[in-house]
């Protein structure tokens, strides 16, 4: 059973940076493409960015490219958010995912995912 924890997030003042963390202690994430999403207050989940299983294919929402940025450390077994030039519209709960796959695909539907963390609160004041 993979066991996501997310950590990192916070509150921040607009046009900083956070950097998010998502791991699994007990099991190995090389063979899984995992996905950033977001949700904030009255709105619904979105997805922020997705990476394939090697590292090789990124994938960003337009609304977050040249911000953020999605990586991975299959040694650490973790896959990071680095978030820069932070607005107040990037305020909300951010989850990790991920997906088994043989394949070096990056996944945007949340529908793609089969595991999922249990979020951790981004918070941009203005």
């Amino acid at each position: 059973q993979v066991h996501l924890v997310e950590s990192g997030g916070g509150l921040v003042q607009a046009g900083g940076s956070l950097r998010l963390s998502c791991s699994d202690s007990g099991r190995t994430l090389s063979r899984y493409a995992m996905g950033w999403f977001r949700q904030a207050p009255g709105k619904e989940r979105e997805f922020v960015g997705g990476i394939s299983n090697g590292g090789g294919s990124t994938l960003s929402a337009d609304s977050v490219k040249g911000r953020f940025t999605i990586s991975r450390d299959n040694a650490k077994n973790a896959v990071y958010l680095q978030m820069n030039s932070l607005r107040p519209e990037d305020t909300g709960v951010y989850y990790c995912a991920a997906t088994p796959t043989i394949s070096y695909g990056v996944y945007v539907a949340g529908y793609s995912y089969d595991y999922w963390g249990q979020g951790t609160q981004v918070t941009v004041s203005s």
